[in-house]
């Protein structure tokens, strides 16, 4: 049996073992060094079957690099070495939108040949599986999700649907097909919160009869009043939703200018002095009239004689004597 390697010594690669009548073929080593190893069968020699081996050896231009391969249509390649030597990979990609059918790597075998088929590259004419909803399920058009189908959700009782309903898979120029909108998702259903009513002399910003949850609420108070409690409150979900907190109030205003202070002073006095004084002259007037015995009124000097004054009264004593007293009250 003859051994060869390509190499120097029996530990390089076997490029062929021949044993017995062969046809003739062709052996090409990839370097200048060529090892043949003959090794006898077992058991006495014969020397009638010993028909030997005949070598032919020639040197030819060297030739250790695998055949050319085209980039692919609407894809390239990258190899990891210049030359396409042994060993050397090529990875295949394809531009977006296209999908490589085939292997994506190949390597120049020792028989310099590649180790598969180039790929190519196909146009990708499906959206991907946009996956399922939790507490919902779905259902589809067409298997495989083509260009043009479709895929809708419903939420299980008591969820909502928060999103498009309905997916549909569209081609795009470049790139890979898209699905028209996200996946939906499906929410806990809560009650919403009714209006709390709008707070005497205040207003609500875009009044509505129901809120859901997560919505805010925002008051105001007119001019002149002041808001006591809280400006904005918001729905908190539950069953049923409530607001984080009452409506607030609207009271008037407390607070007065210190220049405003003394110009009412000023004011209160102008009226009540002049009022005061009325009321003064109108309280009463006291009138006394006193007759004097001997002693004029308006203190004349001189002796004159006076005679009884008589005056006509209501009273039950008309007739005064010199000397007497009388008190009148007269109120004006």
């Amino acid at each position: 049996m003859l051994t060869l390697f390509d190499g120097d010594g029996p530990s390089a690669r076997v490029l062929a073992q021949l044993r017995g009548p062969q046809p003739r073929r062709r052996l090409l080593s990839s370097g200048p060094d060529l090892t043949l190893q003959f090794q006898a069968p077992p058991g006495p020699p014969n020397p009638g079957l010993g028909q030997g081996f005949v070598l032919h050896f020639k040197e030819v231009p060297r030739n250790d690099t695998c055949p050319e391969l085209p980039p692919p249509e609407w894809g390239w390649r990258t190899a990891s070495h210049g030359d396409l030597i042994r060993g050397t990979v090529l990875t295949y990609q394809c531009e977006p939108g296209y999908e490589l059918l085939g292997s994506d790597i190949l390597t120049c075998q020792w028989d310099l040949s590649w180790s598969a088929a180039p790929p190519a590259c196909q146009k990708i004419m499906t959206c991907a599986d946009p996956g399922e909803i939790t507490n919902g399920h779905r259902t589809t058009s067409d298997a495989g999700f083509p260009v043009g189908s479709h895929v809708q959700y419903r939420c299980l009782p008591g969820y909502s649907l928060e999103g498009a309903a309905v997916l549909t898979c569209y081609s795009r120029d470049t790139g890979t097909p898209k699905w028209s909108d996200r996946v939906p998702k499906c929410a806990l259903k809560y009650e919403p919160c009714l209006n709390p009513g709008v707070p005497e002399n205040g207003y609500q910003t875009l009044y509505k009869h129901h809120y859901q949850a997560g919505e805010s609420l925002r008051f105001f108070c007119y001019e002149g009043f002041e808001l006591i409690g809280e400006v904005t409150i918001t729905c908190v979900p539950g069953h049923p939703s409530q607001w984080t907190s009452q409506p607030p109030l609207c009271k008037v205003t407390q607070t007065t200018d210190p220049s405003r202070q003394l110009e009412g002073g000023n004011l209160a006095l102008a009226i009540l002095l002049p009022l005061g004084l009325v009321l003064v002259l109108g309280c009463g007037v006291y009138i006394y009239y006193t007759k004097l015995q001997g002693k004029s009124l308006f203190g004349f000097s001189g002796s004159h004689s006076y005679s009884p004054i008589t005056v006509e009264s209501d009273f039950s004593n008309p007739l005064y004597e010199a000397g007497d007293t009388r008190e009148y009250e007269v109120s004006i």
